[in-house]
C-alpha cells in the first residue's frame, strides 16, 4: 500500500461533559498537529498517490473552517464532546466528502483510504482511518 502525508495544525477551544474529563469540563484551548494519509494500492497514472498540493490545500480549508473557534459553538458539534479522537473522525470524513466531490482531481477517486492522526503533544495522539 502506497501512502502520501500532508500537515498542518489549528488551535481550538472547547470543553468537555462529564465527569471522566476532570478539569477538562472547563473551557480550555488545545493546539493539534494534524496529519492526512491517504493510501492507495497502485500508484495513477502520474506514478503519485494524490496531489499533494491539492491534498493540502484541502487539508488547510477544513482547518481553518474549525481553527481559532470554541467548537462548543458550533452547529456540527451541538451536545457532543469533542475528543481528539471525534476530531480526527470529523476531519477524515469532511477530507472523504472533498475526494468525492472531485476536489482533489479525477485521480483521488482511485484512493483506498484516509488516516488522519491529531498530535495532542509530542507524547500523546489519536486517529481514525476509513476506506474510501
Amino acid at each position: 500500500m502506497f501512502s502520501v502525508t500532508v500537515r498542518d495544525h489549528m488551535m481550538i477551544a472547547h470543553s468537555f461533559h462529564g465527569v471522566a474529563f476532570g478539569p477538562a469540563q472547563r473551557l480550555h484551548g488545545a493546539t493539534y498537529v494534524i496529519d492526512a494519509t491517504f493510501k492507495r494500492e497502485t500508484l495513477d497514472e502520474n506514478n503519485t498517490v494524490v496531489d499533494i498540493g491539492l491534498a493540502a490545500t484541502e487539508l488547510r480549508a477544513l482547518v481553518e473552517a474549525l481553527g481559532y473557534r470554541n467548537l462548543d459553538d458550533e452547529p456540527d458539534f451541538a451536545g457532543i464532546n469533542t475528543t481528539t479522537e471525534v476530531l480526527a473522525k470529523h476531519i477524515a470524513d469532511k477530507l472523504a466528502e472533498r475526494i468525492h466531490a472531485g476536489a482533489f482531481g479525477p485521480g483521488a477517486l482511485g484512493l483506498a483510504g484516509i488516516m488522519v492522526t491529531l498530535h495532542e503533544s509530542h507524547i500523546a495522539w489519536a486517529g481514525y482511518e476509513r476506506p474510501l
